[in-house]
């Protein structure tokens, strides 16, 4: 089994959700007493999350690059990055390190093309839905991706960062997030991306009639597959 290199705590609500879909993968595959070899470096969120408020993504993707590169010193084999908004720093990660780093886009879009479907919603943080970092490579793997109008993505963003990241599942929020879920398949969605894997804490694929992508635990799936290829 390689050792997976977690960069996490952004927020640690869905970072222990990761390291939980990891480690029950893992046992439900190799059975016994066995569960994932990690690493993890997780954040204290408020310096990352006032990273992004001043839109400093290049101090930001130094610190995640830097503690990418001391995880493969420390003997990961591969790096995953446990949230959806901080992949656009990967290409600074990338660069800092030699082993595998499984972008999360990547592993949903598979995801998606296995499904059947090309037209896809994208729920996330603001810069997710609204910056091509995550779009764009969605859209590379021939997706066509719809996001929610200027008014629901203030839901969705403010949603994410004043309830799940502080642990608050709320039903009205919830009830709020399929609404708008209906307004993107009225648009044409033919399924919907949990961009943001706090949204996994609020919505889950039971509650939604549209095939539901949650990325947490496509991503840790994803990372399962590599430590044991």
């Amino acid at each position: 089994m390689k050792t997976i290199g977690l960069l996490g705590g952004m927020s640690w609500e869905s970072s222990v959700e990761y390291e939980r879909f990891i480690n029950e993968e893992v046992r439900r595959r190799l059975g016994g007493m066995h569960s994932a070899d990690l690493l993890i470096r997780s954040y204290d969120f408020d310096l990352i999350e006032q990273l992004q408020l001043a839109g400093d993504w290049v101090a930001a993707g130094d610190l995640l690059a830097g503690d990418a590169a001391l995880l493969e010193s420390s003997g990961a084999d591969l790096i995953v990055l446990a949230t959806n908004t901080m992949h656009k720093v990967a290409p600074q990660i990338e660069a800092a390190i030699t082993i595998p780093f499984l972008h999360i886009a990547d592993a949903t879009a598979e995801a998606v093309h296995d499904s059947g479907i090309g037209s896809v919603a994208l729920l996330g943080t603001h810069y997710t839905m609204e910056q091509d970092f995550y779009r764009g490579r969605l859209a590379a793997h021939g997706l066509d991706v719809l996001i929610p109008d200027e008014a629901d993505r203030a839901v969705v963003h403010d949603v994410i960062f004043d309830e799940l990241v502080k642990g608050l599942v709320v039903s009205d929020s919830k009830e709020r997030y399929l609404a708008i879920i209906d307004r993107l398949f009225d648009r044409g969605a033919e399924g919907v991306i949990a961009g943001c894997t706090e949204i996994e804490l609020l919505v889950g694929p039971g509650d939604v009639d549209l095939p539901y992508f949650p990325t947490a635990r496509i991503h840790a799936v994803a990372a399962v597959d590599a430590a044991l290829t």
